[in-house]
C-alpha cells in the first residue's frame, strides 16, 4: 500500500475515534444529569421520610398522654371510654399506614428514572378586549396564549378604553344614563374578571410513532405541503416508512407525521435536518424534532380584572343593533360623561349569543 492509502484509513480512525469520544461525552454527559435527579430524588425522599417520622413521634406522644388521661377518669367515664379507645385506634392505624408510604417510597423513586418532568411557568399577560368575536368550532379551541373566549350576555355591551383611568371611573359612577333621542336608558358598568392559568406542570415522554416537521415554508398551500412531505416521508431510501397519518397544526404552522412502524421516527429525529423536494427542481431544508405526548399534572389559576375593559348590563332592545352600539360609543366617548377615548365597543342584543375574544395587552410601540 501507498504512503497516501495509509494517510486516508489514519485519517478515517482518527475521525471514527474523535466521533465514539463523542459519543461517549454525551452517554457520560446524560449519566451525570441521570445521577443528578435520582440524588435530588434522593434527597427530597429523605426529607418526607424526617418529617413523616416526627409527625408520628407527635402522635406517639399525644396517644400516650390522651390514654393517660383515659385510665385516670375510666371509673367516672366509662362510656365516653369506648368512645376515645376507638380513636385511638384509627389514629394508630394512620401511623400504620403512614409508616407502609414510607417503606414504598424507596420503591416509587425507581420509577423516577422513566419519567420526565417538564415544569412551565406561564407568565402574567394583561389582556383586552379588540372588538373580536369567535364562532364554532375555533370557540372552543385550548389555547396557552393569552386568548380569552368571553361568553356575553343577552342585553349587555362591552367597551374598551385606551386608558385605564376612563375605565376606573365609569366603574366607579356604575349606573349610567345614555340619552338615545327623546328617551333614555339606564345601564350598569361592571369589571370583566377572568379565571385564568398562572402556571402548568406537564408529564412528557418522546412518541415513537411521531415527528414534528418545522421550517417549511410559508408561502404554499397546506394541501401542497402535507402531500409533499407524506411522499418524501414515506420512502425507505430518506429514512422513512410507510406513514400512517400526517396533519398540521394550525397554531404552529408544523407538521405531525406518524408512521406504521415505531422504529422509523427514531432515525428521522436523529438526522434533524432534511432536505425535501416541495417544488419539481427545488430542495428545502425541514427539521425533523420528536414528538412530545404530554399530560397536565398541575394546573394553577388565578383571578385577574380586565382594566380597560367595562361590562355594560341592563341594556334594552329598543333600537337597531348597530346603531344602539353606536349611540353608546358616542356617549361613552365625552368627557362630561366621564368617559374617552374608545378602542372597541360591541353590543349583544337580548336573546342572542356572542363570544367575545380577549387577547394580550400589548404595549403601543409593539
Amino acid at each position: 500500500m501507498s504512503d497516501e492509502e495509509y494517510e486516508k484509513i489514519g485519517n478515517e480512525d482518527l475521525t471514527s475515534l474523535f466521533k465514539e469520544i463523542n459519543m461517549l461525552k454525551k452517554q457520560h454527559d446524560n449519566l451525570l444529569r441521570e445521577q443528578r435527579m435520582l440524588s435530588e430524588g434522593r434527597d427530597s425522599n429523605i426529607r418526607f421520610t424526617q418529617e413523616f417520622k416526627q409527625r408520628a413521634v407527635k402522635m406517639k406522644k399525644n396517644l400516650d398522654e390522651e390514654e393517660k388521661k383515659n385510665e385516670d377518669a375510666v371509673k367516672k367515664e366509662q362510656e365516653k371510654l369506648e368512645g376515645i379507645k376507638q380513636e385511638n385506634r384509627k389514629l394508630k392505624e394512620e401511623i400504620w399506614s403512614m409508616e407502609q408510604k414510607l417503606r414504598t417510597m424507596d420503591e416509587d423513586n425507581k420509577s423516577l428514572r422513566q419519567q420526565t418532568e417538564v415544569s412551565t411557568a406561564v407568565p402574567e399577560k394583561k389582556v383586552v378586549f379588540n372588538g373580536d368575536v369567535a364562532n364554532g368550532a375555533h370557540a372552543l379551541s385550548f389555547d396557552m396564549k393569552p386568548r380569552i373566549v368571553f361568553p356575553m350576555e343577552g342585553g349587555t355591551a362591552l367597551i374598551t378604553f385606551e386608558e385605564e383611568e376612563v375605565a376606573e371611573k365609569i366603574l366607579a359612577l356604575r349606573e349610567h344614563v345614555v340619552a338615545l333621542g327623546d328617551c333614555s336608558i339606564a345601564v350598569q358598568a361592571e369589571p370583566v374578571r377572568f379565571l385564568v392559568p398562572v402556571g402548568v406542570e406537564m408529564d412528557t415522554q418522546v412518541c415513537p410513532q411521531r415527528i414534528l416537521v418545522s421550517d417549511l415554508p410559508k408561502k404554499m398551500s397546506v394541501e401542497k405541503i402535507l402531500d409533499k412531505l407524506e411522499i418524501h416521508f414515506s420512502k425507505g431510501r430518506n429514512g422513512g416508512g410507510e406513514v400512517e397519518d400526517i396533519d398540521m397544526l394550525e397554531d404552529s404552522g408544523n407538521v405531525v407525521v406518524a408512521f406504521v412502524d415505531s422504529t422509523i421516527a427514531k432515525g428521522l429525529t436523529d438526522k434533524q435536518i432534511h432536505e425535501v423536494e416541495i417544488e419539481k427542481g427545488k430542495k428545502h431544508k425541514v427539521k425533523v424534532t420528536p414528538f412530545l405526548n404530554g399530560s397536565i399534572t398541575l394546573l394553577k389559576t388565578c383571578n385577574i380584572t380586565c382594566k380597560k375593559t367595562v361590562l355594560l348590563t341592563g341594556i334594552p332592545d329598543i333600537m337597531e343593533q348597530d346603531n344602539l352600539q353606536d349611540q353608546l360609543e358616542i356617549h361613552f366617548q365625552k368627557t362630561n360623561n366621564s368617559g374617552g377615548e374608545v378602542d372597541a365597543i360591541i353590543y349583544n342584543p337580548q336573546g342572542r349569543k356572542t363570544l367575545a375574544l380577549f387577547e394580550e395587552d400589548a404595549p403601543k410601540d409593539e
